[in-house]
């Protein structure tokens, strides 16, 4: 489900997989139907009151809220510091004001049920720089910088971020926030 029919478009078709457009706010979903709702680098988005309110009325007794987000990836120090530079100096002004949640893990936001300790994990992938480079430029940082500017801000990182990649390509890491939560029974 996404808010999004764009994102719902682009989603691989699965024969075990039904697809909605709908706000998280207010998912059409029956009362109590729910056993398991994840979400995925989108919590920062919601009205936070009535998207607990929404998981209160669609999760089953003692059904489990898990929301993930990451930040920034690490790869080396060198290829790091290039990153940083493109979202903390050039992008910083370009940034929604919502991204402060995922920085700080979401920090300070109310959901209902019983926090559950939740691992710590990551996601990797192994990446050309190239790929590096695509990512970066997919960022609403960089596509804001490009609207108000009119250049690409990845390109002004490019040639340094090159330098510091080297050539082949490299494990690429995203820590995960993981929030995990249980309603009461």
């Amino acid at each position: 489900m996404d808010a999004s029919a764009e994102q719902i478009a682009n989603a691989r078709e699965h024969p075990g997989v039904e697809y909605r457009t709908a706000p998280a706010e207010a998912t059409g979903l029956p009362d109590n139907s729910v056993d398991a709702l994840t979400v995925g680098q989108a919590l920062h988005w919601f009205d936070i009151e009535r998207f607990g309110a929404e998981v209160r009325r669609v999760l089953a007794p003692d059904g489990l809220l898990v929301c993930v987000s990451y930040g920034l990836c690490e790869v080396v120090p060198g290829v790091d510091a290039v990153v940083e530079s493109l979202y903390g100096d050039i992008l910083e002004r370009y940034w929604p004001p919502e991204r402060a949640l995922v920085e700080s893990g979401y920090e300070g936001i109310e959901l209902p049920g019983t926090t559950l300790a939740a691992p710590e994990l990551s996601m990797s992938l192994e990446w050309s720089t190239d790929d590096m480079l695509g990512y970066l430029r997919t960022w609403s940082a960089a596509k804001r910088y490009r609207q108000a500017q009119g250049q690409d801000a990845v390109a002004l990182i490019e040639e340094r971020l090159r330098g510091a990649w080297g050539s082949g390509p490299r494990p690429v890491r995203w820590p995960l926030t993981v929030i995990a939560r249980r309603l009461g029974g």
